[in-house]
């Protein structure tokens, strides 16, 4: 069998074993391992996953996931996202929508310090949700919004999805986190924008909550010091050049450990269940990436990258038609996959096209990121959306996506803009 027909046989199996519930990592690994002993040797083979798997658990770089991952988890763990869905609520919750508009900011807030959108749209399930809901809110806004939002924390930094971008194409993590960081705020601002629209052509449709008197707005700020002092700590230093991605990340775990002990509320419950947490979902990434890694070496012993290079620049539809028919290819997979999935397996094929047509690989992490985070809340299938409905039991999947549609339309402006002008991704990296 040829090399052609041995890779076009590996994607099959590799699509039919995840259709059948393998997960990702153990079927691109499967797949993989497979594929290169079929063309090399089996010794060579069985060499290699010993090789991979130790070379990625101990690596330096790969160390940041772990870290940022544990600060989550403690940042979660210790209240956080109360204290800043509080204040935002305080200031901006008598708006007609405010409670809308307070969810997004809280959303972006968390996001910063935390680095998941899983994690953001489960914490503002259980925290906003039932605080919008009181006030009588929609069921289909209110978790529209709290799906939207949770795509926050995969593009405002520390992000997860960045970070593992900027390892497997060898980018620079931090200025992959700069560049995040305009595209995360433009997004927070489009989606109030979104909210203040939906209330001028809608004026009855969103309620006011009771205006907080100045007592409670100035307590509220007295609580969110311990996250605004985090993510000074963190991003600062990040961004200072104090710390490396890796360390920043431990400083990080370390800080929001500290803070949530100091302010009592991590006991040993709490750090058991941050923890574990954390230890869970540092293992499912590593899985999928020493997968990702396995199967990157078959495809590169079959030469498929170098080939969908040569298919997609011959096509002769220029740099921004082939950047658009891989946009439409992860939105599409957004609704089986998901993001961190899509990334490890796809970026090794696409980003030498990317290269090869001459686009920045900082502006093009910051896009496909964002792309792939609007596939979490696209129908008929959105990560974001499974992980509120499994929260929130009484309501239903058509609910949540017609509160996600406006935003969808949103996302989509957002990215012919950042498309349109890449300076709003690149000027921050240029500037530090």
């Amino acid at each position: 069998m040829s090399g052609d027909a041995v890779a076009i046989l590996g994607f099959v199996v590799l699509f039919a074993l995840m259709l059948l519930r393998v997960p990702v990592g153990m079927a691109m690994g499967l797949v993989g391992v497979s594929g290169y002993a079929y063309l090399s040797g089996g010794a060579p083979a069985l060499k290699l996953i010993g090789q991979t798997s130790m070379r990625t658990v101990t690596s330096y770089q790969f160390g940041v996931i772990p870290m940022f991952l544990l600060m989550g988890a403690f940042v979660s763990t210790s209240g956080i996202s109360r204290e800043l869905f509080r204040a935002a609520n305080t200031f901006i919750g008598h708006r007609r929508g405010g409670l809308g508009l307070a969810t997004i900011m809280s959303c972006g807030g968390f996001a910063a310090i935390s680095g998941s959108s899983v994690a953001t749209a489960a914490t503002f399930s259980a925290v906003a949700y039932p605080e919008m809901r009181r006030y009588g809110y929609p069921q289909s806004f209110a978790t529209g919004v709290i799906a939207a939002g949770g795509t926050l924390g995969a593009m405002l930094p520390p992000s997860t999805v960045l970070a593992v971008y900027g390892l497997i194409t060898q980018q620079d993590i931090g200025k992959l986190f700069r560049a995040g960081i305009l595209p995360g705020l433009l997004a927070m601002t489009m989606y109030m924008a979104t909210i203040a629209i939906i209330v001028r052509v809608k004026p009855g449709y969103l309620p006011k909550a009771p205006r907080a008197s100045r007592e409670e707005r100035l307590r509220s700020l007295r609580d969110v010091w311990a996250p605004a002092l985090l993510f000074l700590l963190v991003i600062g230093g990040l961004y200072g050049g104090v710390f490396t991605p890796t360390e920043a990340g431990g400083v990080g775990a370390s800080g929001a450990f500290l803070l949530g002990i100091l302010r009592g509320r991590l006991g040993k419950a709490e750090i058991r269940a941050s923890l574990l947490q954390a230890t869970r979902t540092a293992a499912a990434v590593f899985t999928v990436l020493i997968g990702a890694l396995l199967f990157g070496y078959f495809l590169t012993i079959t030469q498929v990258p170098q080939k969908v290079t040569e298919f997609l620049t011959g096509l002769g539809i220029g740099p921004y038609g082939v950047l658009a028919l891989i946009m439409v290819m992860y939105l599409v997979m957004g609704c089986l996959m998901d993001a961190l999935a899509m990334i490890i397996l796809t970026v090794p094929i696409i980003f030498p096209v990317v290269t090869e047509l001459g686009f920045d690989p900082i502006w093009f992490g910051v896009i496909i990121v964002m792309t792939v985070e609007l596939g979490l809340i696209h129908p008929p299938v959105g990560m974001n959306v499974f992980v509120i409905k499994s929260v929130i039991q009484d309501v239903s999947f058509s609910s949540i996506f017609k509160g996600v549609l406006p935003f969808i339309a949103t996302d989509i402006l957002r990215l012919i803009i950042l498309i349109a002008f890449p300076i709003i991704a690149l000027w921050l990296p240029s500037r530090m």
